[in-house]
């Protein structure tokens, strides 16, 4: 993985099986960039889960429907707002932090996934907006985790919590 950046700021993201850092590519992507920064400032992603794990190709989190006594359909919750999309040349590659969308293309929000294997079949139709810089062992576990039941056996058996996700000076 390379350490590409155009920012001097990364992202910490907590989980319950270790912290992933992830540096971003304000440079093809900076509303993108911006939004998850925002919210990870806010707070949005603290107790949140990485509800949807796909060993192999990602693991998808975010959703504000995954935190504890939520209402909602983990998966389908956004901020209360949508972030156009901002497709770029970055390859969906191991470790690649990506926008997570519905069929139309400027429908993200809030939710993310990082790439556990090669996606390049999503460059120019997803927003990659980082990668992780450190803590590729995390992804592994989490990515390796059992899963079962959803529409592609791709909810995990166990909670996989996001503790939190900060911004902190590279």
């Amino acid at each position: 993985m390379s350490t590409e950046s155009s920012t001097n700021e990364v992202a910490v993201i907590s989980t319950a099986y270790g912290d992933m850092t992830v540096s971003f590519w304000s440079d093809v992507a900076p509303k993108t960039v911006e939004n998850f920064k925002k919210l990870a400032r806010d707070g949005f992603y603290n107790g949140t889960a990485f509800h949807r794990i796909i060993k192999g190709f990602m693991v998808q989190g975010g959703c504000p429907n995954t935190k504890e006594g939520a209402n909602g359909m983990p998966g389908t919750g956004d901020p209360g707002y949508k972030v156009d999309a901002e497709f770029n040349e970055k390859s969906h590659t191991r470790g690649v932090l990506s926008m997570a969308r519905s069929a139309d293309p400027n429908s993200a929000g809030c939710q993310f996934f990082i790439c556990h294997g090669d996606a390049k079949f999503l460059d120019r139709q997803y927003t990659a907006f980082g990668e992780v810089t450190a803590g590729d062992s995390v992804l592994e576990q989490i990515a390796t985790l059992p899963t079962g039941g959803g529409g592609e056996n791709s909810t995990p058996i166990e909670r996989v919590e996001v503790k939190s996700v900060t911004i902190q000076a590279a």
